[in-house]
């Protein structure tokens, strides 16, 4: 799952060096910090949040084959 967000994360913003994903595991949850450049975080989250739910929507679908709960932050 990190490497989809991580893909997708690029794709979106004008710095993909800055791309910082990251990964923890908690029992049953599992959540992924995506943190961007500060100027890139407007690409990301979108207009009212459309595109971070967007995201949050496809790792969530990819997500049901492994039997976890996954939560994505956007920092």
């Amino acid at each position: 799952m990190k490497e989809l967000v991580e893909v997708i994360a690029k794709a979106l913003v004008d710095n993909p060096d800055e791309v910082v994903v990251t990964q923890k595991k908690e029992g049953r949850n599992i959540r992924i910090q995506l943190h961007v450049a500060p100027s890139d975080m407007g690409k990301v989250i979108g207009r009212q949040g459309r595109i971070a739910r967007a995201i949050r929507s496809v790792v969530k679908a990819a997500s049901v084959q492994e039997d976890y709960r996954i939560d994505v932050d956007i920092d």
